[in-house]
């Protein structure tokens, strides 16, 4: 039987060496798309807290588009790998296995950072979100293919630093899950139209990079399990993606869900069921069920990510065998040896109280669910421990002083 601590063997042959993965996070604190020495405590804080797998926040593989000011990029202009090897020796230390998230955020790029984003079609995200970024312009084939590339120019740079793999972000809204959904994706050639041909962008990518890369360097996909939208990416599209993505090869695939539309990642649209206690329905995994239904037609091991917070629900997830991989996010960044934590004390239980002010326009306009634990990250940055009980409203004015009004659109997870 499957426990905690028990290693997991991917395709590529590369061991992991427990059942606990970090989800990506973006660490929002590069300086001048660079890693610098905070990227090297945080991840070491990360990887000496015991966990198995451990995959960065997003790096973006074209500089001239991203998702946050403040994000790392690796693409054809960085000469000198000193830095991301570095990065990847501390994240690496204590026989963690380091995985690089690579992203391109499609439309979904602030307006002062992006003056005229791309995407699948030339469609707006709709209000609210349409005062926060531009209308994108379509992608030609050209550029669709030239962007497949770069994926791959990235993960080729991420090896030669000493990354064991690369994860490739095709949810939450970003490009490749733009590409996926109906919505979004309303071209007519052979990038568009039926899911064959929404699917193509993704496989495409894979298959450059695992071209590029060989058979022995990780290569995973963090995929929506549905959009949670009408006319968008649904569960039983998504579910013949991962079987496409399971005949390639796949090293793992992360089942996330939502967009920054409709945020299901963030616990906000999955619906409750009646039948159990509340308190029942709060710990167990966001997206459980969906693992359940698609484990029996593929062998690629799946990383279920949100809603772990008993050692009780993690042994039953993984004793099902549906789940290989246990993930959190945001537990890491309070709790960086939470992996730690749960293989010791199989009576640990993680208590972390929403992060809201309590004003109803305050909570709306500033997403405290993001920054507050985006400063913890800071804090693990500059060597600091972790504050857990930090109140919200000091960390609503550092937010507030430390970003502006403008600041505020671009900080997303």
């Amino acid at each position: 039987m499957v426990d905690k601590n028990s290693n997991l063997v991917l395709r590529s042959g590369h061991t992991i060496k427990n059942r606990f993965g970090k989800s990506a996070m973006s660490e929002n604190m590069a300086t001048n798309f660079l890693p610098k020495e905070n990227f090297v405590n945080a991840y070491s804080a990360w990887a000496n807290g015991g966990v198995g797998l451990c995959i960065t926040g997003n790096v973006m593989i074209d500089r001239d588009h991203l998702g946050e000011f403040n994000n790392v990029v690796l693409d054809d202009q960085v000469k000198d790998l000193t830095l991301f090897s570095k990065w990847a020796q501390a994240g690496k230390a204590n026989d963690t296995t380091l995985v690089m998230q690579l992203n391109h955020p499609g439309k979904q790029t602030p307006k002062f950072l992006t003056n005229v984003p791309v995407a699948p079609s030339a469609i707006s995200f709709p209000p609210p979100m349409s005062s926060m970024f531009n209308t994108p312009r379509e992608l030609t084939e050209d550029e669709i293919v030239d962007i497949v590339k770069k994926f791959a120019t990235a993960s080729i740079l991420a090896k030669e630093a000493g990354f064991d793999g690369v994860q490739i972000h095709g949810a939450h809204g970003y490009l490749v899950s733009q590409f996926l959904s109906g919505k979004h994706n309303q071209r007519s050639d052979r990038w568009g139209g039926s899911l064959e041909n929404r699917m193509r962008f993704l496989m495409e990518i894979y298959k450059e990079i695992r071209k590029a890369v060989g058979v022995k360097f990780i290569v995973g996909v963090k995929l929506n399990s549905a959009d949670f939208q009408k006319g968008g990416f649904t569960e039983e599209e998504s579910m013949e993606v991962v079987k496409t993505l399971d005949k390639l090869g796949m090293d793992f695939i992360e089942i996330s869900g939502g967009t920054y539309e409709v945020s299901a990642m963030m616990g906000k649209e999955i619906k409750k069921d009646k039948s159990k206690k509340e308190s029942t329905q709060k710990r167990e995994a966001y997206f459980i069920n969906y693992a359940r239904k698609i484990n029996e037609f593929i062998e690629t091991p799946l990383m279920v990510t949100g809603g772990f917070r008993t050692s009780e629900t993690i042994k039953e997830a993984l004793g099902s065998g549906h789940v290989d991989i246990v993930g959190m996010g945001r537990p890491y960044t309070v709790y960086p040896d939470l992996a730690n934590r749960f293989i010791k004390d199989e009576g640990f239980v993680l208590e972390i109280a929403p992060k809201k002010t309590g004003i109803k326009i305050l909570d709306a306009a500033i997403p405290l669910e993001i920054t507050w634990y985006t400063q913890q990250i800071h804090r693990l940055g500059k060597k600091k421990s972790p504050r857990p009980n930090r109140n919200v409203w000091l960390s609503l004015v550092e937010t507030i002083f430390e970003l502006g009004t403008q600041g505020l659109k671009r900080t997303r997870g």
